[in-house]
């Protein structure tokens, strides 16, 4: 966790048990850092005009005065589309309209270029409708985690991936879209290094995954389209 996520996350955390307070040791043991770095991060949130206070005594520690702080009301890019994907089928159920006004404005809502961020995202992640299709595992532990990771921050994954027939390889892909919906399963669609085309994999095939420190070249979204015309691919939309 980057600095600038801990200052937001321990406003957070003791928003949450507020007006209680969490001593330096506690949060130090719960951000995995020392007890010098969460005191001067605390000094620092205090400078900036956070309300955060010393309850003195064994049991004192750092508390949050909630009266003098509102909850934040921005969503990052990757929230933004989570609430898409979760709301990809509200035109099918009761408050559908009102679920995606609701979206729209939280996207106009959100800091320079954030919202442009989220709707570039969110055309790399997409759906196909196919009614009665049953959900499926993801995959191995971390697999979707690490393709999220990849297409928000456009980095290469590297693949163990195993075939139709069990056969397992290890391949570099760029990744370029997060499809699902076809048979209950998960697919990533990427840029595949191995065979020099775009090639789809189903994630309950993906052994593992790991995020490379290496930059995808960049490749329009169209590049990734799959062959399905018995199937109509849905896109989690922002707008």
């Amino acid at each position: 966790m980057n600095r600038t996520d801990r200052l937001y996350a321990l406003v957070e955390d003791l928003r949450a048990i507020s007006p209680r307070c969490r001593s330096a040791r506690e949060l130090a043991e719960r951000f995995e850092v020392s007890v010098r770095t969460i005191e001067r991060d605390i000094a620092a949130l205090q400078e900036s005009g956070v309300p955060i206070y010393a309850e003195p005594g064994r049991r004192g520690g750092y508390a949050l005065d909630k009266r003098m702080s509102l909850p934040p009301l921005n969503f990052t890019p990757a929230e933004a589309v989570a609430i898409a994907v979760a709301l990809s089928r509200a035109g099918d159920q009761p408050f559908g309209r009102q679920a995606r006004s609701a979206l729209r404005k939280v996207v106009a809502a959100m800091p320079g270029r954030e919202g442009e961020l989220a709707r570039e995202l969110a055309r790399r992640v997409q759906m196909i409708a196919e009614p009665g299709g049953a959900e499926r595992p993801l995959g191995a532990e971390g697999v979707q985690r690490a393709i999220e990771e990849a297409l928000l921050r456009r980095r290469v994954l590297r693949l163990d991936y195993a075939d139709a027939k069990g056969a397992l390889t290890s391949r570099e892909v760029e990744p370029g879209v997060f499809l699902g919906g076809r048979g209950g399963f998960w697919y990533l669609v990427a840029w595949c290094r191995l065979r020099g085309d775009v090639r789809v994999f189903r994630l309950d095939r993906i052994a593992g995954a790991v995020v490379t420190d290496e930059r995808c070249p960049d490749r329009p979204v169209e590049r990734f389209a799959t062959d399905a015309p018995e199937l109509i691919v849905q896109g989690a939309v922002l707008d």
